[in-house]
């Protein structure tokens, strides 16, 4: 594997901390009572803003037919993805959502095989693996007497997680399909400006009053919509950036070092408790994930 320069480091770094910084205010919004529909739609919203915004003084260039169906399908996945993510903040524990989007990687890894003929080796399914095993530890904190670990899986904030982790992996393999035809700039642009058309399709689909929902925003909360919208911003900057200069299936599993930060946002944070056994599997799913990383 290819030294990764500090260029890239940084925009990682940047990139975890930016994402468990976002979903710590999605989570605040969401425990104060917003609709996780409208926190997604108004953060897309005021990215697509800046992104028009921004067009309009550098310009966009040429863009192929096969980039405009690459930005509507990137846009329908991430907003759903996002849609789901909140609701499952709205009342999961981030110590325990966090690390589940270490599986993240490895769903990725079967996505790049079809369409960017990234082939997974021996390593690679260890690495699988291991975060297979880390996550039951991080599961089995959840579960009440005589439950099993099946039916954690029943619980509709770890289904509402793992239903957004299979939009947002496979979003992320065709966002590096937008940088290989564009450039990480224009890629991240159409990702804010599809992705504010799907989620205010949907805010619509939910029979919510864009008016009314901005009335109670403004009323309330509009700085944390700001600060959300620019740290969800820099991270999928900071994503396109490190995208462009590694492979998907590395850049996800190298973004699953979010996960011991998570856990701990949400142990000082948000007070959640049996935080040693949460912070074990969240160590062994970045184990797994930084294997991932080895496997060619």
């Amino acid at each position: 594997m290819r030294a990764i320069n500090i260029f890239v480091v940084l925009a990682i770094i940047v990139r975890i901390f930016s994402n468990c910084q976002s979903n710590v205010i999605q989570k605040s919004l969401a425990i104060k009572g917003f609709n996780p529909i409208s926190i997604n739609a108004f953060t897309y919203f005021i990215l697509a803003c800046f992104s028009v915004f921004a067009l309009c003084l550098i310009g966009l260039g040429s863009i192929s037919y096969k980039f405009l169906y690459y930005s509507f399908i990137v846009g329908l996945l991430g907003a759903i993805g996002n849609g789901f993510l909140i609701k499952a903040l709205e009342k999961g524990d981030l110590s325990v959502l966090g690390p589940l989007n270490a599986y993240k990687s490895v769903i990725a890894l079967l996505f790049a095989l079809v369409f960017l003929a990234e082939i997974p080796s021996l390593i690679g399914v260890l690495g699988m693996l291991l975060i297979l095993f880390g996550s039951y530890f991080v599961m089995d904190t959840v579960r009440e007497n005589g439950d099993t670990i099946f039916s954690v899986l029943k619980n509709k904030q770890i289904q509402y997680r793992f239903i957004a982790l299979v939009f947002t992996a496979i979003e992320a393999v065709f966002i590096k399909k937008l940088i290989i035809l564009s450039s990480i700039t224009v890629a991240f642009f159409a990702w804010c400006i599809l992705g504010a058309l799907f989620s205010l399709l949907i805010l619509k689909i939910n029979k919510l009053s864009l008016r009314n929902e901005f009335i109670i925003i403004k009323n309330k909360s509009i700085l944390y919509f700001i600060g959300i919208a620019v740290c969800v911003g820099v991270m999928q900057y900071t994503t396109n950036f490190v995208f462009d200069n590694m492979n998907v299936a590395y850049a996800l599993s190298l973004f699953q070092l979010s996960a011991l930060v998570s856990v701990i946002f949400g142990y000082k944070i948000f007070n959640e408790k049996n935080i040693r056994k949460k912070l074990f599997g969240a160590f062994v799913m970045v184990l797994g994930s930084v294997l991932i990383i080895l496997y060619n």
